[in-house]
């Protein structure tokens, strides 16, 4: 029997028709179990934190649990380089962060592309600051500018390691005072902190949460934000003092390569629910953190513009030409 090309093409137009039916449906179901949201951290960290929050609301929605699990390593890419053999069923997802996911493959191979982490949401941001403990003469940034002028690399800073958000601010704002101050990385927000608390530098490039977690002990020069928190009423943005810095520790999430676009959309679409929810607004706000909404339809342009910005860094920092 002789098959025409007009059946043909009806047959498989057809069949990918019933695909995509078959798809949607899934996505319209999904999630049908828990889902395992791996951090590509230790316990206790702001990424911690954060998923913790979002756990009870993600039960609300969906009915399903939100399983948290921890895959330490590498600054996170031991985690991002073993995403893309996580099953590719949306059951299965992965803590994203910038701008490591971007500035460590510049520098070496680390396991993983920026390209292959598929992002679907981005949620909040911990926004960079300067920070100094209660008896600092520093009272203002100007004051730790005129010390920087007065002496170059003699004003100290901790920070949350190399090619970090700290990292990064640190070059920006070097740039825009002209200044020359020292960066001493420590492995972690908390080991930064402990060195600031214990005299070992002068400040620290840390985050709003940093401060809101230790208002009895240190205060902020300035933070990079678009507008003052809401916390720190009294502490002016960088851009308000004249240097132009938003910015910080980016989070959100990814999934394998391979999962449907309708599932990853379904997952926007949660967590992006949980994200505009009153009572989880109010909580991360009391933890000094900064809201984002970027669902997955405003991610390319979203990934694209920090990566330009984050290529201007990693030039400063040497590691591209």
């Amino acid at each position: 029997m002789r098959i025409s090309r007009s059946t043909v093409f009806a047959t498989a137009l057809g069949m990918a028709v019933a695909a995509g039916f078959m798809t949607q449906a899934v996505a319209d179901e999904f999630p049908s179990k828990d889902v395992q949201y791996v951090i590509p951290f230790g316990p206790g960290g702001e990424s911690d934190i954060s998923a913790r929050l979002q756990q009870k609301y993600f039960e609300e929605i969906t009915g399903e649990q939100l399983v948290i699990q921890y895959m330490p390593g590498g600054g996170g890419a031991v985690a991002w380089s073993q995403l893309s053999d996580m099953p590719a069923d949306g059951h299965a997802i992965m803590g994203s962060n910038m701008p490591h996911i971007i500035l460590k493959p510049m520098d070496k191979d680390v396991g993983f592309a920026t390209e292959g982490i598929k992002n679907f949401y981005y949620f909040h941001y911990s926004p960079d600051a300067i920070i100094v403990r209660n008896d600092s003469p520093f009272e203002t940034l100007d004051d730790l500018i005129q010390a920087a002028d007065d002496a170059p690399g003699t004003v100290t800073f901790s920070g949350s390691g190399t090619y970090s958000a700290n990292d990064v601010a640190h070059t920006r704002f070097q740039q825009l005072a002209d200044v020359t101050t020292t960066y001493i990385p420590f492995k972690g927000t908390g080991a930064a902190v402990t060195a600031l608390l214990g005299g070992q530098v002068q400040a620290e490039w840390g985050y709003t949460t940093v401060a809101a977690n230790h208002q009895d002990k240190l205060r902020m020069l300035a933070v990079a934000a678009e507008e003052r928190h809401p916390m720190f009423p009294d502490v002016p943005t960088f851009k308000e003092l004249g240097y132009d810095m938003v910015g910080g520790a980016y989070r959100g999430m990814a999934v394998p390569e391979g999962t449907p676009v309708e599932i990853q959309q379904r997952l926007s679409d949660i967590f992006q629910q949980i994200n505009q929810n009153p009572a989880f607004q109010q909580k991360m706000q009391d933890l000094g953190f900064v809201l984002i909404d970027v669902p997955l339809e405003e991610m390319p342009e979203f990934m694209a513009e920090q990566r330009r910005v984050y290529e201007e860094t990693a030039r400063e920092l040497g590691l591209i030409d």
